[in-house]
This record gives C-alpha cells, structure tokens and sequence, in this order.
C-alpha cells in the first residue's frame, strides 16, 4: 500500500482540501453534512478502515452477532480509521459506543467516522475520541444491524471510501482522500493555503475583495 505522511495534513482543513479536490475533478469526496463531530474541537487524520452494515429484524440464538466488527477492531493499526457504512441517515442502526471506542483507542486508532448513530457520547467525549457520526441514539445493533464485510468498499454519507483512503475530519465535516491521489490533493491544499494567506493579509489591510482576487485567484 502506498504510504503516505499523514503529518502533511495537520496545517489543512477541510474547506481547503475540498476545495483541492474539486480543483483536480474530484467533486464527490465531502461527506453530507449530516455527519458531525461529537467534539468540534477535534480533527481527525488517519487511514480507513472499511466496515459495511444491513439491517436485521432478529437475533440468531448462538451466533455473535458482533462477530465480524470485533475481528475489524482487533486488527486496528495505529492511524486506522474504522469507517462503518450504515446507508444512513438511520434511525435503528448504532454501530459505535464506548467500549468499541476503549478498544479502539489502545490499538492507536485515529478515530472513527460512520452515517450511523453512535451512544455513549458522554465516555467517549471523556476519552478524547474523534468520532464523527450520522446521529446520537442509545440503540444497542444487537437485533438491528451487523456489520456483514470489512475492509471492503463503502459508501459512507456519500461517498466511496476504500481501505488505506485518507480520511479527514474537523468541524467543517468529513472529507475522503484517495489515496492514489493524495499527493497531488496534498499539494494542491497546500498552494491554496498560501493563496489564502496571501489574501487574507491584503484584505486586511484594506484592499478590495474584487482586487485580491484578481490578484491571486484565491476566495
């Protein structure tokens, strides 16, 4: 897999690199905005995980219904991104909570994003998780939904997300980074950023909006 440093990211948002990605023709990779951060002060910058679930109306006596999300989490490297498509927006499918979160933390997981619901938001805010989700519920997926493939391709609140995907998160939302493209989106963001900078020092100082841009191309 093709391994990019993630630390390049940490100066970005996600406005600047949406807007990098529309720049290149990759108009779809913001996530709806339905899913928010539990905190908004977080950022998240890791690599997905994929994990894809479909409702269920009964529980099967004998089988572990959380049978595969548990292997998922297990195999957690430091950076993941657990990613869990829910088709939401939902109102019964809750595939994220505390002790997921506990687990998760402890094999260096960078965080979590799902269009599901999540529960347990008062210890997981405690735990300085970022987690980003589609809704708050208390509903257990136990009777529900079940995670029925991992490390598979998604669509998470819009957009497709692959294993080793960069995903980023922060107050502005989700966006998803391809990772064959990455470096270039990468560079992209990082112009504009200085484009910005430029802009935002002469709009201060007074100077036109109409001006500035004509001058650097940058809004």
């Amino acid at each position: 897999m093709k391994s990019i440093d993630l630390s390049q990211l940490r100066d970005l948002s996600t406005p600047i690199l949406s807007d990098a990605l529309d720049s290149l023709g990759l108009m779809g990779q913001a996530m709806k905005p339905f899913v928010r951060p539990l905190d908004e002060q977080a950022v998240l910058i890791g690599r997905a995980r994929t994990g894809l679930y479909m409702p269920v109306y009964q529980s099967y006596t004998g089988e572990n219904p959380y049978e595969v999300e548990m292997a998922l989490v297990d195999d957690l490297a430091p950076g993941d991104v657990p990613v869990l498509a829910c088709d939401g927006p939902t109102e019964r499918i809750a595939p994220w909570g505390e002790l997921l979160t506990t687990a998760s933390k402890m094999r260096g997981a960078a965080g979590c994003v799902t269009d599901g619901l999540v529960r347990d938001i008062r210890q997981i805010r405690a735990l300085g998780f970022p987690m980003f989700h589609g809704g708050i519920g208390p509903l257990d997926t136990k009777g529900r939904a079940r995670m029925v493939e991992r490390d598979t391709l998604v669509e998470c609140a819009g957009v497709r997300v692959r294993c080793g995907d960069i995903v980023f998160g922060d107050a502005d939302g989700v966006v998803v980074i391809p990772l064959e493209r990455a470096e270039e989106v990468i560079a992209k963001a990082q112009d504009k950023v200085r484009g910005e900078n430029h802009t935002r020092e002469e709009l201060a100082q007074g100077r036109l909006l109409a001006d500035v841009y004509k001058k650097y191309g940058v809004l």
